[in-house]
């Protein structure tokens, strides 16, 4: 019979199988409050990401990654049943003008597909953080010139710093069948 030190280890790594299996966050890391689920790891750090962007000054390849992840957070609020439906239509509305002024800010078209637009911010802040500026320079190609720099001069941006705060509150508020709950589904 093995000890119970060996015993609890042996648990405790059956409990965190599960995790181990599920969605890693969109923005690289594993969501221990998100409980695996990267709508809810990604609106759990709106607000560091996204509430002040001019802390991605200097950054690009940061700056590229709190923008897809505001096209995630924008697309799963609009696409995503478990929140589409219930949101608050002040929250869609913030996602929209959030991700109006982060294009804005850094030159993508409005034309460009969520998705599409996610993808290539997450695979271009890979590759700026790997140092490869022209591979990002490439991957953003449907921006306009200068998105590099674009990205490096991050100001603050309220409407982002706004539906930051809003996808927040949105995420906690749940009462009443609303809204998504961190502990509910």
């Amino acid at each position: 019979m093995p000890s119970r030190p060996a015993l609890l280890a042996v648990l405790a790594s059956l409990a965190l199988a599960p995790l181990a299996a599920c969605t890693n966050d969109p923005s690289g890391g594993d969501y221990l409050l998100g409980a695996g689920d990267p709508l809810r790891g990604a609106a759990v750090n709106a607000e560091r990401l996204l509430g002040d962007t001019s802390r991605w000054h200097g950054d690009p390849a940061g700056a590229a990654l709190a923008a897809a992840q505001l096209e995630f957070l924008a697309r799963s609020f609009e696409d995503d049943p478990r929140v589409s439906i219930t949101a608050d239509f002040g929250t869609l509305h913030a996602l929209r003008m959030a991700r109006f002024e982060m294009r804005r800010q850094i030159g993508m078209p409005t034309s460009v597909p969520g998705e599409v637009a996610e993808q290539r911010l997450r695979l271009a802040s890979q590759a700026l953080r790997t140092g490869s500026t022209a591979q990002a320079e490439a991957l953003l190609d449907l921006c306009h010139p200068g998105v590099i720099q674009r990205l490096s001069d991050m100001p603050r941006l309220p409407r982002v710093a706004e539906a930051a705060g809003v996808v927040s509150t949105e995420l906690w508020r749940g009462g009443a069948g609303r809204g998504f709950r961190l502990s509910g589904g």
